[in-house]
């Protein structure tokens, strides 16, 4: 009889430690995650896929035609242009990111992406927003410059200082991009691997994070937040000091042409900065939510399908290069089909 029961304790020990090493291992070994998306309904993944593809095709066609007239005219090769064409360069970065993975999801009506693939996709919109954020302030230094101090703009903001400026950024950028992701995928993931977005986003990650993990996690957070912060706080003193000069301006016309410079890049950081800090700063909920999905968007894929409109609608010099290119290229096509 001592014997059965000696024998059934080891059985019952081993069978513990077996199942505790599955608990572990379902922890920390994660293969692959599944976006849930917008939908489970195959009308409405169809609708999606088609609406996701128009506002890529948008981006796409928007920022190549602006990075195309800037790099082509060479009456544009100043510094505010080459700022705003690695603007657009950033936005088919950070559009691309998200994007077709998404819509080739809703196009198969699966949910999956790898491990790597989720580490890609967080790496590199980390990336391309930040940097994003980062050339944005720098182009409010470069108003102020042009505005405030017209005289010294072209001792200042010379070829090797905007070369600089802009490779600080990205260098800075490169190197918080790679501290944030390997801290959200450092943490252990107790809660699955679904995660409640048409892509791969760090707070819903947070919300797979054992609760030891999260804390350290959001410490690094607060530390990019700060950094925001304090490039916008940057950016609206540059803006104060820029009103008020604007302001001394005797030309009504010579106003109106500062305003119609500077508005588009107010509108531009306002949105993006106000739906940024709303997605990451909110409480994530435990269940999927809309607002989630709505600020993810506005975000991640509006400001690049958006940033065309607004910097060539309010830009006279942008808008007459983008008539000479497309002017150039029907009347060689036009030349081309008469010679034939």
């Amino acid at each position: 009889m001592n014997e059965e029961w000696v024998s059934m304790w080891h059985l019952w020990k081993h069978l513990g430690t077996y199942n505790s090493l599955i608990s572990v291992s379902n922890q920390t070994t994660v293969t692959e995650f599944l976006l849930l998306g917008f939908s489970d309904v195959r009308e409405l993944q169809i609708l999606h896929f088609m609406v996701f593809l128009v506002l890529y095709l948008a981006a796409l066609a928007g920022n190549l035609l602006i990075v195309t007239a800037i790099a082509l005219d060479h009456h544009l090769h100043t510094p505010m242009y080459f700022f705003l064409m690695s603007l657009s360069i950033l936005d088919l970065g950070t559009i691309s990111v998200t994007i077709p993975k998404s819509m080739a999801n809703s196009l198969m009506n699966t949910k999956s992406i790898s491990y790597s693939g989720c580490v890609a996709q967080v790496f590199f919109l980390i990336f391309f927003v930040v940097a994003d954020f980062a050339l944005l302030t720098i182009m409010a230094y470069d108003r102020y410059v042009a505005i405030c101090k017209p005289l010294h703009y072209e001792t200042i903001m010379n070829r090797r200082a905007c070369v600089q400026m802009a490779a600080s950024a990205w260098i800075s950028v490169v190197l918080y991009s790679s501290l944030q992701t390997g801290n959200t995928f450092s943490i252990t993931f107790c809660g699955g691997n679904m995660v409640d977005q048409f892509f791969c986003e760090i707070p819903q990650l947070f919300k797979l994070a054992c609760s030891n993990s999260y804390f350290s996690e959001v410490g690094v957070i607060a530390f990019g937040v700060c950094l925001t912060v304090s490039c916008f706080v940057f950016i609206i003193v540059t803006y104060v000091q820029i009103l008020t000069t604007v302001l001394r301006i005797p030309s009504e016309q010579g106003r109106h042409k500062t305003f119609s410079t500077c508005l588009p890049h107010l509108i531009v950081i306002s949105m993006f900065l106000s739906t940024g800090l709303f997605a990451y700063m909110k409480p994530v909920s435990s269940s999927p939510s809309t607002l989630d999905l709505v600020m993810a968007v506005l975000y991640s894929v509006l400001p690049p399908v958006m940033n065309p409109i607004i910097y060539s609608i309010r830009n006279k010099e942008i808008k007459a290069s983008l008539r000479k290119l497309t002017g150039w290229r029907l009347f060689n096509k036009n030349k081309m089909s008469a010679f034939l």
